[in-house]
């Protein structure tokens, strides 16, 4: 056979269809580099059908919903792009306040990824199959024509909703944190933005955070101190929301396709909703005052900087006194957008570098050696400033699947969701109350307290165990931290206990198919250091398991669960502030959310209206 036979005259020859096949030992990666081999290799490399193959590989969303948003972009080549960027966010993400639960589930929306906060509730009439679950949104990630990606923060003030635009930052693909951040960036000419490609080094900074250019060097907004944190993000989010428009009460997601008529309408209104939302967020529709602030560049997500910053070295206010007279005036003239972004920059880095300062006294250190960033050296990094989402990997210790986490950082945190194979049949995701039978309580009578847990594998001097962590619990206040082990269980010590009862609420035989001896939660040494009690798993027809304390006889029942088929069918509630919407630092124990754990609250959609 001759040379040109075997070389790319082969692949062209090749139909469509049988390339596409070939093609799904490839990774995109490999496409992109065939296709810069030539004219002819660069269209058959180009080919939809070539990338529809790749879109199904990635696996965020079924074949059939492929096809769906595809109406959105301009090729399955954009798609590809954008489903692999946002592949590494689907799962479940949590914190550790408020110990009642802060569970935010990342899941497809309609070219979009959308980022659901479960809300701690009881169980009501309908039961958790049935019955609509609470949810909130937290933020959501939407793909432009090109399969670039525009983040958007959800949040509440004064009872009215906002977006918060901001900026993907490129992701991990083993991301196990996700970080709300305020991100610097310089401009090119023609006031476009410079988005430096981040690679990750060894001392996890990456090149875009060392260098800008050729000489300014980059502060992480993580060595920031932590009261400067809070109030950039505070100002920032402030400065760049849009009002939601009062037609807002649109899915964020598509219904479930059984019901095809209902799925078809939420096909539209998601895609007009879409469109919506990009426009906001390349040219602001009108919801900040342009017209009184300085020139802003293109992208209404970023704020200008350099005249707030020649003001501010002009002035010497860097490190200036938050005691002084400017700023500070009683005139009732209407502060511009920039005037209010200098006045808030200078009480903070008046803050910031007395703070520092008063540190550095005490220490005996150079404000150079300090612990904490100086806020003037992070902003003087960039001339454009806006929100950013950044998910990143991190060494993370954990304890009983639950990460270890620090309580200061404006972010959250993976969790390891295994998938059930032989031997560990149980892993995953279950949901469930107290009591027995798993009846749906009546109408008249207060719901039950529904619990999330997380089943996992471990082995410990020799023995294999069953944990099942609590990451979300519906009391009113918390009874167990999140991340207690609700029950741990020897999987290769069998039971030898009865079940006590015969049929379940439908008057249905029971059949016990296994069941394990354990130890349930009980009360210990304090509320950080419970104890356990003896008692058993009963695995039950139609993957329902129940721990009983063998002591006090109660029960907890649990289903496996599909959060995604939940939230589909559940009622959306309104969210908190913007920052605290993303992750709830402070210590709580009791329902942050309990003003809307009713449905006379929630804003439903048109498919529930």
């Amino acid at each position: 056979m001759s040379a040109d036979h075997c070389g790319s005259s082969l692949l062209r020859a090749l139909p469509d269809d049988v390339f596409a096949i070939i093609s799904h030992s490839l990774s995109p990666r490999d496409l992109c580099n065939l296709s810069l081999c030539c004219r002819s290799l660069y269209d058959l490399a180009s080919s939809d059908k070539v990338w529809l193959s790749q879109c199904e590989m990635v696996g965020v969303i079924a074949g059939q919903d492929l096809v769906e948003w595809r109406n959105g972009v301009s090729s399955y080549n954009a798609l590809c792009r954008f489903l692999v960027s946002v592949r590494p966010l689907i799962g479940i993400w949590v914190h550790q306040n408020p110990e009642l639960g802060n569970v935010v589930y990342v899941m497809p929306g309609f070219v979009s990824v959308v980022g659901c906060r479960i809300i701690p509730q009881e169980l009501g009439p309908l039961g958790l199959e049935d019955g609509p679950i609470l949810w909130a949104p937290v933020f959501e990630i939407v793909s432009d024509s090109d399969g670039s990606t525009a983040f958007f923060l959800h949040g509440r003030e004064k009872d009215t909703n906002y977006f918060y635009p901001g900026l993907l930052k490129p992701v991990d693909r083993a991301c196990n944190v996700l970080s709300l951040e305020v991100e610097p960036q310089q401009q090119c000419c023609g006031g476009k933005l410079l988005h430096s490609k981040i690679s990750r080094s060894d001392n996890g900074i990456s090149k875009s955070q060392r260098l800008i250019g050729t000489h300014q060097p980059v502060v992480p907004f993580s060595r920031l101190a932590f009261g400067d944190r809070r109030k950039l993000l505070e100002v920032v989010t402030n400065l760049v929301r849009l009002k939601v428009p009062d037609t807002e009460n649109e899915p964020l997601f598509p219904c479930l396709r059984d019901d095809e008529v209902n799925f078809q309408k939420d096909m539209v209104l998601l895609s007009e909703r879409r469109s919506m939302l990009m426009r906001m967020y390349k040219l602001g529709e009108g919801r900040i005052d342009w017209e009184s602030a300085p020139r802003l560049p293109s992208d209404p997500i970023w704020m200008e900087l350099n005249k707030i910053k020649k003001t501010l070295d002009a002035s010497g206010a860097w490190c200036g006194s938050v005691n002084g007279k400017e700023g500070h005036s009683q005139s009732t003239k209407r502060r511009t957008v920039a005037g209010y972004f200098k006045d808030s920059l200078k009480q903070i880095l008046g803050r910031s570098g007395s703070i520092n300062d008063r540190a550095s006294s005490r220490n005996g250190t150079s404000s150079s050696e300090t612990k904490y960033a100086h806020l003037h050296e992070f902003l003087r990094s960039g001339d454009t400033i806006g929100l950013s989402l950044h998910a990143c990997t991190m060494k993370l210790s954990t304890y009983r699947a639950w990460p270890n986490m620090p309580d200061n950082r404006f972010a959250l945190y993976k969790l390891p969701v295994r998938i059930p194979k032989a031997g560990e049949e149980y892993s995953g995701l279950w949901g469930g109350t107290f009591g027995w039978p798993p009846e749906r309580p009546a109408e008249d009578k207060p719901g039950k307290a529904l619990f999330f847990l997380l089943l996992s594998y471990e082995e410990s001097e020799g023995q294999r165990l069953l944990i099942a962590t609590k990451i979300l619990e519906g009391t009113h206040y918390v009874l167990h931290p999140n991340g207690s082990a609700m029950f741990i269980v020897k999987v290769d010590e069998p039971s030898s206990d009865p079940f006590p009862w015969d049929t379940d609420g439908d008057s249905i035989p029971m059949e016990v198919k296994h069941s394990y001896n354990g130890e349930g939660i009980a009360n210990g040494y304090g509320f950080r250091y419970p104890g356990a009690k003896p008692g058993s798993l009963f695995v039950i027809q139609n993957e329902v398991l129940a721990f009983i304390w063998k002591e006090s006889r109660a029960v907890l029942t649990l289903q496996r669960l599909d959060l995604q088929e939940l939230l589909k069918k559940g009622e959306r509630v309104p969210t908190l502030p913007p920052v605290a919407n993303f992750s709830y630092l402070t210590k709580s124990y009791s329902n942050v959310f309990a003003s809307f754990s009713n449905t006379s609250y929630c804003l439903s959609s048109p498919r529930f209206v």
